[in-house]
């Protein structure tokens, strides 16, 4: 999926529409997408997450994060157009949580949580809610987007930088059990 989301982002466009007012359009109408996972062939839709999807979010999370975010946190972003799942032959294969806020008179988005159920692993999921969220945070106005990541964590900084994100710097015992972060920023645009 990363490999033709590139080879697709870089082709000359044919309309005159701009970068962000086809992002825009990117994001607003194709609220669900469906697309082939590339090693076994299912369909992975992916869509905005519902009520009826916290449970399994919940559990994806427990199973991703010795720190895991508790059931609340999800339910305070349904509705936000960053809160995005994954979904494979019916079940929550995955999710990512981002949002956009104002910083400084500027628009910044801000990948939170992202997660894939153990079963679902290394087969694109996290690739293609990355690159959905993405557009939804450039449909929204960001021209930014930053995340943290553990320091340990290997795999999942060599996804973000595979999608254009830079560490900026370290952020000494950010989480609870005192493991440094890396603050990673991409720009948009």
């Amino acid at each position: 999926m990363v490999d033709s989301y590139r080879i697709c982002r870089n082709r000359e466009p044919r309309t005159s529409l701009s970068r962000r007012a086809r992002l825009l359009l990117f994001g607003v109408l194709a609220l669900r997408v469906t697309t082939p996972a590339p090693e076994d062939g299912e369909a992975v839709s992916i869509r905005p997450a519902e009520r009826a999807d916290l449970l399994a979010v919940v559990r994806i999370e427990n199973a991703s994060f010795s720190q895991a975010w508790p059931y609340d946190a999800f339910e305070r972003f349904l509705g936000e157009p960053g809160f995005l799942v994954a979904e494979i032959d019916g079940e929550i294969a995955g999710y990512v949580v981002a949002d956009v806020t104002q910083q400084i008179g500027r628009a910044l988005g801000h990948v939170k949580d992202v997660a894939v159920h153990p079963d679902h692993r290394r087969a694109g999921v996290a690739s293609m809610l990355l690159s959905r969220s993405l557009g939804v945070l450039a449909a929204h106005g960001a021209d930014t987007v930053k995340l943290e990541v553990r320091r340990s964590n290997d795999g999942a900084k060599r996804l973000y930088r595979e999608f254009g994100f830079e560490p900026l710097r370290r952020v000494p015992s950010y989480y609870a059990d005192g493991e440094d972060a890396i603050v990673m920023i991409r720009k948009l645009g």
